[in-house]
């Protein structure tokens, strides 16, 4: 007989979903989704693009409900696709309010699903119209450490609103080197998985002021339910394992993640100091 998963805690604080991909669901696990999520304090949900065939569907998505925004932008998985045609969809799709950022762009040297040097160039390019548009950048890196810092260096000056490096997963290096020029970090599910304690390091080397929350939904489901779909409403455990890694009482976490969310992509709501 199989065990019971445990409940999905329900804390006060409100929380940002900052990084997942609704439009891998069906219309009618969507709606499910946002009335379960809602009743657990997921506030706002911020759904990713990540190739030419879902800049639109983002776009589509965050007009669905108030509580649904986007970014635009093409993963490092399909630097390929990136042309003319596809930045000028980009640049346009962005002006949009619902839109908040420039993303998911970067590297990924695991899968090299790309040519490396196209990948550079189109982690380029995007980064340029994070600077032109004065957004902040949604960033995946894997095993390109390097070079990430190497093109992010070259934009030190010119990206204002910096952004997130999200689904930390890297070395300890960068992570000082993206949090001393500002970027947050995104943590997910891998920070609960056993084997992980690469990633935990990283947390508690984060100043909390630094740390945002994720899931990458369908993607990487957190323990106690790894090995099923992902979703928003299981942001509770991931928030639980980082203020339980950093040693903070789980609303200062909650208050200040929120903060953050905030501050990296909602920075007009903000209270003046």
């Amino acid at each position: 007989m199989s065990k019971k998963k445990p409940e999905i805690p329900r804390f006060d604080h409100p929380i940002i979903e900052t990084h997942c991909h609704l439009d891998y669901l069906e219309e009618d696990q969507l709606e499910q989704l946002l009335e379960q999520s809602r009743d657990l304090g997921i506030e706002r949900i911020v759904t990713i693009a990540v190739s030419a065939d879902n800049l639109q569907k983002v776009l589509d998505l965050s007009r669905m409900s108030d509580r649904i925004w986007g970014t635009q932008g093409i993963h490092p998985h399909d630097a390929e696709q990136f042309n003319i045609d596809v930045e000028a969809q980009i640049i346009e799709q962005l002006d949009d309010p619902r839109m908040l950022a420039v993303g998911e762009i970067g590297l990924d040297y695991y899968y090299d699903h790309a040519d490396r040097k196209i990948q550079r160039d189109v982690f380029e390019r995007q980064l340029q119209i994070a600077v032109d548009k004065q957004l902040p950048v949604v960033i995946h890196t894997r095993e390109a450490d390097e070079d990430t810092r190497a093109i992010l260096a070259n934009f030190e000056q010119s990206l204002s609103r910096k952004g997130v490096i999200h689904s930390f997963t890297s070395g300890l290096e960068l992570a000082q080197y993206c949090i001393g020029e500002g970027f947050k970090l995104g943590f997910n599910g891998i920070a609960t998985f056993n084997k992980a304690e690469n990633v935990r390091e990283v947390v508690r080397s984060t100043p909390i002021e630094k740390i945002v929350l994720e899931t990458d939904s369908p993607y990487l489901a957190p323990v106690p339910y790894r090995g099923r779909p992902n979703s928003p409403c299981y942001l509770p455990f991931i928030a639980q394992r980082i203020a339980d890694e950093l040693e903070v009482d789980i609303n200062n976490l909650l208050k200040q993640a929120y903060h953050n969310s905030l501050e990296l992509f909602f920075p007009g709501e903000l209270s003046p100091p």
